[in-house]
């Protein structure tokens, strides 16, 4: 893995603007529908914590599209050469609402770029840093962790963890290919591993069509609010495993020893964990 000058890019920033649009809203909950507290798509209604991801969607032309449906390498992020890329998780903290119709300010800083080793051809991460800002001044602090690394000869799929037995809340919810193909409209996302099976088996080498990171965090957010009865403060998720479309996926959400608030994961049919977050409430 030779990446050389990526610590130039450390530190940059840009900022850009948008509105909670009623129409986002309402493709997004259309595709969410079986999900408890979806907000109205109507001007000044409440949108819950992960909804604003409705904003900020990459806008580069066709032209400047790379194979994978992704905007080409460079830009504000750096030029990763290693061809396979993905969110691999986020911590975030909220503090005041967003409603529908708001316009709110995104400040991104690339926070920090970090090289791993391994047997498989290395990793990159790289950490960039939102702020958000709406009608009420600071709404939300976001830290997003994007991953890259080499396309694999085949699928090597990372250690099963097996999802907890006992849990305090639980919901199922059906992942047809449907689904996946409306969220990457929803979301403004080419990426072809969520709709294009020939790409997804024959170039990037997953089984099948592969259920999006941020899909899986909405649906746990939405199951950790209805556990409280509202939504939470603070909340963190990073992917363990693949969650693929065609089957019927477990949210779970458990309270575990000390830890504050509650854990939760999501669990493939196979009974194993692909996403895991935890979520916590200011007393």
């Amino acid at each position: 893995m030779d990446e050389t000058g990526l610590d130039e890019w450390i530190g940059r920033t840009r900022q850009d603007t948008e509105e909670a649009s009623a129409v986002s809203v309402s493709m997004l909950a259309a595709t969410l529908s079986d999900l408890p507290g979806l907000p109205e798509a109507r001007q000044g209604a409440l949108l819950p914590p992960l909804w604003h991801w409705i904003m900020f969607h990459p806008d580069a032309p066709m032209a400047r599209l790379d194979t994978d449906g992704h905007p080409r390498r460079g830009g504000f992020l750096p030029p990763i050469t290693l061809e396979r890329r993905m969110w691999a998780g986020g911590q975030l903290t909220f503090h005041a609402p967003v409603h529908v119709g708001d316009r709110v300010r995104r400040t991104s800083r690339i926070a920090k770029i970090r090289k791993v080793e391994n047997d498989r051809g290395g990793m990159i991460f790289v950490t960039v840093e939102h702020r958000l800002d709406g009608p009420q001044g600071l709404a939300i602090e976001e830290v997003q962790d994007i991953v890259y690394m080499p396309m694999p000869d085949s699928f090597q799929p990372p250690k099963k963890t097996p999802a907890p037995e006992t849990v305090t809340q639980e919901m199922r919810l059906p992942m047809p290919e449907t689904r996946l193909f409306r969220f990457s409209a929803a979301t403004f996302n080419a990426h072809r591993i969520h709709y294009d099976l020939p790409y997804t088996r024959e170039v990037e080498k997953y089984p099948g069509l592969v259920v999006h990171g941020p899909m899986q965090a909405l649906c746990l957010m939405a199951l950790a609010t209805q556990a409280k009865g509202r939504a939470p403060d603070r909340f963190s998720f990073r992917g363990v495993h693949p969650m693929f479309a065609g089957g019927e996926i477990r949210l779970c959400a458990w309270e575990e020893g000390d830890m504050p608030g509650l854990q939760l994961c999501t669990a493939a049919e196979e009974g194993h964990r692909c996403m895991q977050a935890s979520a916590e409430w200011e007393e």
